[in-house]
């Protein structure tokens, strides 16, 4: 129960990557509120776990701050703060709709400072927190035809840093998670549209150097250190966990 009482909430937490930290969290004794732009979805999977569900925009600075005020006025505290919700799309840089690069920066990177923003002066007036932020591995390696999200992952790993001096002071950490590919809905809808599922699925396999996408559990298990008392000395620090998609010339488009 590394966890016991500790207040965390999880946006993008009613589905994948998300849904399993959530579901960790709980299980090792968090008080979870789960922040989805898709309510229905959160409140089932608030139910699923014994949490709670509250729709947000991460986009929207009014519905960032209804999470915030409307978490601590129930628990008095925020302790760890996971800045999960983002998504992705194919195109390069000649392809992308600026329209839709603004829509994509808007979630991924700017949600993570919406959120970081309200949630700072709540950790730093009890003493400290734990903030962990959603990267990907293709930050570091880059991915083709996935311009806008391997921008946005990158402005992501770069604010954990500058977030972690920043706040360091204050008792708060900040770290990031860097997942590889993993099977979650988003890829299954994916696979599901292309014309030749089991090919792309296996393509999306050998990513990675271990032969295969991750699993949400697997990802969840790096949340949940970066979360708890074990990594009380982790801070700026990125983390790794992509079955070895980042360490060879083996990656496809």
């Amino acid at each position: 129960m590394e966890l016991e009482g500790k207040v965390c909430i999880v946006t993008g937490g009613a589905s994948g990557i998300g849904r399993a930290v959530a579901a960790l969290f709980a299980r090792h004794g968090a008080r979870v509120v789960i922040a989805d732009a898709n309510a229905e979805a959160a409140e089932v999977t608030a139910a699923d776990l014994g949490a709670e569900a509250i729709r947000c925009n991460v986009a929207q600075e009014e519905d960032v701050m209804r999470v915030v005020d409307q978490t601590r006025q129930r628990h008095g505290r925020i302790d760890v703060l996971v800045n999960n919700a983002g998504y992705g799309f194919i195109g390069t840089v000649e392809t992308i709709d600026g329209a839709d690069w603004d829509r994509l920066m808007s979630v991924n990177l700017k949600g993570v400072f919406l959120c970081s923003k309200h949630v700072v002066p709540v950790m730093a007036a009890q003493g400290g927190g734990s903030i962990i932020n959603t990267t990907s591995y293709t930050a570091q390696s880059a991915i083709a035809n996935r311009a806008a999200y391997v921008a946005s992952k990158g402005g992501v790993s770069a604010l954990t840093r500058a977030m972690a001096l920043d706040h360091v002071a204050q008792g708060i950490r900040v770290n990031a998670v860097a997942p590889g590919t993993v099977n979650s809905p988003y890829f299954d809808r994916i696979f599901n549209e292309a014309e030749d599922p089991a090919g792309l699925r296996a393509a999306y396999d050998a990513r990675a150097a271990m032969g295969r996408m991750g699993r949400p559990d697997e990802i969840a298990e790096a949340f949940l250190f970066l979360a708890s008392d074990r990594s009380r000395f982790a801070t700026g620090s990125i983390l790794t966990v992509d079955g070895g998609s980042s360490i060879g010339n083996h990656l496809v488009a």
